[in-house]
């Protein structure tokens, strides 16, 4: 999807509660040692939702809890977020815990449960300490400014080193629409989905049915599109809730507007998941691999997915070296359809391989490109019309040391 900027500006107060109507705080309850671990989210009216969901088999309690909200409710109003526990593989107590942070969000602001999304991030396999959460829960003030939405991203980090926000305004029926998000993700990122928890808002008009196809058809170009260390976890999801609040004509596909809050979406999705696989655990750059000419788009984000989640081109590019064999490599084992002998490979504006072949290069030059902090490489198929584009990050002796460590 080709993205638009002329139907949208980018909004300097980057922040979740920028659209009309929404409010979000983060504090410390104690799961985690001394930084802020517990985060609300918070409409002031029921939102329309849309969700996407690991596809690992195994999911964590809380994924379970808000994934009945978003597909048999259609509506959700507020979403509670911990990080330092992920209540994850935790059997029925688990369930049980998610139900009571869902519980005790709903009768803390009054509304329904069945509107309450519940979110956690952190280790794997222990039980929840709910006695920090039921009291933290209850000191929750969310709050329309930009302290409180800097408080929910940086209550919903695990390994992250920065928190992770943006935000964008486009216009829909003549009237200002606004679309922002929060993100956090370092680690295990492999998506479909990967360990990341993306929330979205926007306050325009539109119901959950079209919500959900454009988030869907978004995710798999974005966040979908990002690799860090090819670990899939358990409980990772984006979500997305729309008030209305904009007071838009409802949108559809039809609608002559639909393009604009489409593409205002995608480059909301498309940042957080960038910013993501910049901030890998460790990574020191941002990997961006671009492949055309393959027989579908589809071959073609498998072929950049593939270039870009090896570990041998990561270290490669951690370690300034211009392997290309590494990439071609990559593009063979990728399972897409190619022929060795039509493959062209860039690094950077460096020609590298033409034709499957070895082209002369600057292996000075080289060096000095790999060592800025985004890195592109360009694969050409020479098979059809097929376009896609993949980020990661290289890999360093700090995400050894890192997940080494994660428990300790």
């Amino acid at each position: 999807m080709a993205i638009t900027t002329m139907a949208m500006k980018r909004i300097s107060y980057k922040n979740i509660a920028s659209p009309k109507g929404f409010k979000a705080t983060g504090i410390h309850c104690g799961l985690k040692h001394k930084k802020k671990d517990l985060a609300l989210l918070v409409s002031e009216v029921p939102a329309s939702v849309a969700g996407v969901f690991t596809t690992n088999a195994i999911k964590a309690a809380p994924l379970l809890v808000t994934k009945d909200v978003v597909y048999q409710t259609g509506k959700m109003q507020a979403i509670i977020v911990n990080a330092g526990n992920a209540n994850a593989c935790t059997g029925k107590q688990g369930m049980a815990d998610a139900y009571t942070m869902q519980k005790l969000t709903a009768e803390k602001l009054g509304i329904d449960l069945n509107l309450v999304g519940v979110a956690s991030t952190g280790v794997i396999g222990e039980l929840m300490k709910m006695d920090p959460v039921t009291e933290g829960i209850k000191q929750l003030d969310p709050v329309d400014e930009l302290e409180g939405a800097m408080s929910f991203s940086q209550a919903i980090m695990t390994t992250d080193t920065v928190t992770k926000n943006t935000s964008y305004q486009t216009m829909i029926d003549g009237k200002e629409v606004i679309v922002a998000g929060t993100a956090k993700g370092s680690g295990m990122i492999e998506p479909n989905m990967a360990t990341m928890l993306g929330f979205i808002t926007t306050d325009a008009n539109i119901e959950s049915e079209h919500l959900q196809s454009a988030l869907k058809s978004i995710t798999d170009v974005t966040f979908n599109a990002i690799t860090v260390d090819g670990d899939t976890s358990t409980n990772d999801m984006v979500i997305v809730m729309a008030n209305g609040m904009a007071e838009n004509e409802t949108l559809t596909p039809e609608h002559p507007d639909w393009e604009n809050f489409v593409q205002t979406l995608h480059i909301v999705s498309q940042e957080l998941a960038k910013m993501i696989a910049k901030d890998g655990e460790g990574a020191t750059k941002l990997i961006e691999v671009e492949v055309k000419g393959a027989i579908t788009d589809a071959e073609a984000r498998k072929i950049a997915k593939t270039v870009v989640g090896s570990p041998l081109v990561k270290t490669a590019v951690f370690g300034n070296d211009a392997n290309w064999g590494r990439i071609i490599a990559a593009v063979g084992y990728s399972g897409a359809t190619l022929d060795p002998n039509a493959i062209t490979i860039h690094i950077g504006t460096s020609k590298v391989v033409e034709k499957g072949e070895p082209v002369a290069f600057s292996e000075d030059d080289l060096i000095v490109y790999l060592k800025q902090p985004e890195v592109k490489i360009f694969v050409d198929i020479h098979q059809g019309d097929g376009q896609g584009t993949a980020w990661g990050c290289d890999l360093t002796y700090d995400y050894v040391q890192i997940n080494a460590t994660y428990r300790s």
